[in-house]
C-alpha cells in the first residue's frame, strides 16, 4: 500500500478533496495522510479513514509532523491556494521538509499560466490573478530544482463536474480549455501510480468539455 500525503485538502470539496474520495475508494492500495486546518473537518476524515495532522502549511513543525507521520516511502501530492505571500513560502516549506525527512516523491498542482505559460494570460487575467500564478511559478521553479521526483500539473479553468475520463496531459504543446475538478483528481491518481514520477510539467485540459458550457 502507497502513503498519499496531501496538501489543500479542505471543507470546500475541492481538488485535493477529490483525489482523498477517489483514493478511499480503491481499497487498500492507498494510505492517505492529510494536513488540515479545521479540527472539526479533520475529524471527519478519520472517519472515513484519513489520518490528519491539525495545522498550517506555513508552519514548520506542523509540515514536519505530518511528513513524518506519512514516513520515507510517501509521494506528496499538494494542491495549495493560499494568499499573497503565503502559497510560495508553504510550498517551499513543504518541499525542503520532505527532502529532510526522506520523502522522494512529489507532484504540485499549478495552474495554465505558470512558468513558461505566463504569455499566453491575456492582459485582463494577469491583472485579475497574476500575482497567485507568479507565486506558483516560482514554487515549480524550487521543486523543480530540489532533489525530489517530481511531476507538475498546470490544469486550466476548473469547474465543478464528474469525472469524465476524457481529460489529458499535454506535454510541451500550448493548450487552453477547462477541466472538471474530479476528472483532475483521476487524473493526478493516475500519474502517481506510476512507479516514479518523471520530472515533466504538463497542462491539463479536458477536450470533451464544450467551453462556453464553464
Amino acid at each position: 500500500m502507497k502513503t498519499l500525503l496531501l496538501f489543500g485538502v479542505s471543507p470546500k470539496m475541492g481538488t485535493a478533496y477529490q483525489v482523498v474520495q477517489q483514493a478511499l475508494k480503491q481499497t487498500g492500495r492507498w494510505r492517505c495522510v492529510a494536513l488540515v486546518r479545521d479540527e472539526d473537518f479533520a475529524r471527519q476524515l478519520q472517519q472515513q479513514g484519513v489520518e490528519t495532522i491539525v495545522g498550517d502549511a506555513t508552519n514548520e513543525s506542523s509540515v514536519r509532523e505530518v511528513c513524518k507521520l506519512a514516513g520515507q516511502d510517501t509521494v506528496i501530492v499538494s494542491t495549495l491556494g493560499g494568499s499573497a505571500g503565503a502559497h510560495y513560502l508553504a510550498q517551499r516549506l513543504i518541499m525542503d521538509t520532505a527532502e529532510l525527512c526522506g520523502i522522494g516523491q512529489m507532484l504540485l498542482v499549478t495552474s495554465l499560466g505558470c512558468g513558461d505559460t505566463w504569455a499566453t494570460m491575456s492582459e485582463r487575467a494577469k491583472k485579475a490573478f497574476g500575482h497567485a500564478v507568479r507565486e506558483k511559478s516560482l514554487a515549480e521553479v524550487w521543486l523543480q530544482t530540489s532533489t525530489l521526483n517530481y511531476e507538475i500539473l498546470r490544469p486550466g479553468g476548473l469547474a465543478q463536474g464528474e469525472a469524465t475520463g476524457t481529460g489529458k496531459c499535454f506535454y510541451q504543446q500550448q493548450v487552453q480549455g477547462y477541466i472538471h475538478r474530479a476528472e483532475l483528481a483521476r487524473i493526478i491518481l493516475q500519474r502517481i501510480s506510476a512507479d516514479k514520477l518523471d520530472n515533466r510539467v504538463y497542462a491539463v485540459v479536458d477536450p470533451g468539455l464544450d467551453t462556453e458550457d464553464n
